[in-house]
């Protein structure tokens, strides 16, 4: 093999690796960007489910109340 084919076939396979790593670069950058998106809409979907349950705690608490308050007024009809 020539000094010429040589440089040829090397630069040839320098080539190759340099698209083959500008392909994991961009493979890696798509599946950064749908790791980031996908964080993003747990992250949202994490505050809207603690807003849910805050305001279903306060049902909560609420109905708590009322049914105290009509157990305390049954007590009331049965010790009179």
């Amino acid at each position: 093999m020539s000094p010429v084919e040589t440089e040829t076939d090397s630069l040839g396979s320098l080539e190759e690796r340099i698209q083959q790593a500008i392909q994991l670069v961009a493979r890696l950058r798509r599946e950064r960007e749908a790791a980031v998106a996908e964080a993003a809409s747990a992250k949202a979907e994490a505050a809207r489910l603690a807003a849910e349950m805050k305001t279903l705690q306060a049902e909560r608490k609420q109905v708590r109340a009322r049914v105290e308050k009509l157990l305390g007024q049954i007590d009331q009809l049965s010790a009179g």
